[in-house]
């Protein structure tokens, strides 16, 4: 049951960007955490109700586990004008 930690880049846009403190952060991570369980470790009390989260450019659920990905984004809302 070892398990094998990788590392993962966070992209942070807009708002979220404002919000973390980072607009590029790179953190150890387990392939069995979901992008939700990350960003709590690294962020806890973060408001992440109102972003998507992307897994290399693809959106996936909050509560999936991240895999292989290299890279995860936060997206805000678009908003249309």
């Amino acid at each position: 049951m070892g398990s094998s930690t990788m590392e993962i880049t966070i992209l942070a846009f807009a708002h979220a960007r404002e919000n973390l403190g980072f607009s590029t952060r790179t953190v150890s991570c387990d392939p069995e955490e979901s992008p939700r369980t990350l960003m709590a470790r690294i962020a806890p009390g973060a408001d992440l109700r109102h972003l998507a989260v992307a897994l290399d450019s693809g959106y996936v659920s909050w509560d999936g586990p991240l895999g292989q990905a290299r890279e995860l984004a936060l997206i805000p809302p678009v908003s249309g004008g």
